[in-house]
């Protein structure tokens, strides 16, 4: 249990969430009073993020709010990866909105709010934090994920993500409920003390189910039936933000829920994450090979890149949360170039979605098509590319564990050999099929994020290495201290 702090020290670790939330609240205003956004209006949205992820990085270290905060490297980390990705997604959005005129003000203010919840989860420290951070990023991504209100396919979209979710709270709470009842207290590190030498039975059926709630939150099977739906629905710059940060948000407060809290029954929740993470891999590489669909296809790639990162974190420890951290990060780039790429090609002013949309582009943007290609394989985790090194570092962790999780790796490199189908047919369509017509020049804020994406998946990211190694072990260290 950590030392009482006083409200300026608990203000100063709390200092990137007081930005947002600030931020927020003042974009609102000023966009009610305005009634419209505008450039000015973007780039304060984006410097507030920016804000944030300076105030993470350079801020104190420690406990505030009883624990209920927690101010670590892990968190920082975290912070900074969401808070990036959030202030691309800002530009993207805002801009794709207006050319098909339906900008809102409201649209930066959401993702903010949505970044603000994504980091209280990566410092939460108790059911309670954990709880109101979630719900505070779902209720800005349900509507999100409707904010296109006039059409059909978005609105469904976002209802079966709000109802789906709905039941993932309730899940949530209900695990809360029993471990707050036999642990005496919501507190990660009381909640270990109550599980130190003997295993609660109690404790460990609401661990099952906040499990299964945040296999919702993931898109993680069996619990990913809403993904492929909300996806093709949803607006493709939106889409592209669902897919990064608020995943790598849920591992890390998985990561600090599992290690801190029950790091003492890791023998009981590794089981359910192989089996998890199992499923994920199976249900995302055979569920891709059908769809015609290019946005439901990379919601099945996202199913299956949950499972690799949960194999990583079911390898445990030091070595296994490095593992989930860096597959996480370099999965963030590689989704956020693709889906930029996706926002900014159209054909008469209709958004390329289906892959017959995507033949011949090779001929027509070549640079587009080859930023889309290098996503593509990289996803499929061919070397030297980035997420093959994801996948090398958890497959090494899984590989060190043991026998059994070794097995638990070789089969979610099978999956791997499965999935390319869809990723090689892609590119196949891309550079050999004819083309149906020519496509418009993609819009520019799109097209300087694909190729700085591009550019970041290789050969950057074998530069990046040397840094993201130390930057992933010590954050991991901070997250699998108990």
């Amino acid at each position: 249990m950590s030392a009482p702090v006083s409200l300026q020290a608990a203000a100063a670790l709390a200092l990137p969430e007081l930005i947002l939330a600030g931020s927020a609240l003042a974009l609102l205003i000023w966009g009610a009073f305005r009634g419209r956004g505008g450039g000015l209006f973007t780039l304060a949205s984006m410097a507030a993020l920016v804000g944030a992820g300076v105030a993470a990085a350079v801020g104190p270290l420690g406990r505030a709010f009883a624990d209920g905060l927690i101010a670590d490297q892990g968190s920082v980390f975290a912070k900074v990866v969401i808070y990036a990705a959030s202030a691309v997604a800002i530009p993207l959005g805002d801009r794709w909105f207006a050319r098909r005129a339906a900008a809102k003000f409201e649209y930066p203010v959401l993702v903010i709010i949505a970044a603000l919840g994504m980091g209280m989860m990566t410092s939460a420290g108790d059911l309670i934090s954990l709880y109101v951070s979630i719900e505070l990023q779902s209720l800005a991504l349900y509507i999100l994920a409707a904010f296109l209100r006039d059409d059909a396919k978005a609105s469904e979209a976002a209802l079966k993500y709000f109802v789906l979710s709905a039941l993932s709270s309730g899940l949530l709470l209900y695990g809360a409920s029993l471990i707050y009842g036999f642990a005496g207290s919501t507190r990660f590190d009381f909640i270990a003390a109550a599980l130190h030498g003997h295993a609660n039975l109690g404790i460990l059926a609401g661990l099952v189910f906040l499990i299964c709630g945040f296999g919702f939150k993931l898109s993680a099977a069996p619990f990913h039936m809403w993904t492929p739906d909300v996806y093709e629905g949803a607006a493709t710059p939106v889409v592209g933000f669902f897919a990064g940060a608020p995943k790598i948000a849920a591992m890390v407060l998985l990561a600090r829920v599992l290690s801190e809290a029950f790091g003492g029954a890791g023998g009981q929740w590794r089981q359910i994450l192989v089996a998890m993470a199992l499923l994920s891999v199976a249900v995302g590489a055979f569920g891709g090979l059908v769809q015609n669909n290019v946005k439901r296809l990379w919601a099945y790639s996202s199913i299956a890149t949950i499972g690799y990162a949960l194999v990583g974190l079911a390898a445990g420890g030091v070595v296994g949360i490095q593992s989930m951290l860096m597959y996480m990060v370099l999965f963030v780039v590689d989704v956020t170039g693709f889906f930029a790429c996706l926002s900014g090609l159209t054909r008469d002013g209709r958004s390329l979605e289906t892959m017959a949309d995507f033949a011949g582009l090779m001929r027509e943007r070549p640079v587009m098509a080859f930023c889309m290609t290098l996503f593509a394989l990289s996803a499929l985790g061919l070397p030297p590319l980035g997420e093959f090194w994801g996948k090398f570092y958890v497959f090494r962790a899984a590989w060190g564990v043991g026998p059994v999780l070794g097995v638990v790796a070789v089969i979610a490199l099978v999956g791997s050999v499965v999935a390319a189908f869809f990723y090689l047919r892609l590119v196949k369509v891309m550079w050999m099929d004819p083309s149906p017509g020519p496509t418009d020049t993609p819009a520019p804020e799109a097209r300087a994020l694909a190729y700085a994406m591009a550019v970041i998946a290789f050969p950057v990211v074998l530069i990046m290495l040397a840094a993201l190694d130390p930057l992933t072990r010590t954050a991991a260290v901070a997250l699998a201290q108990r």
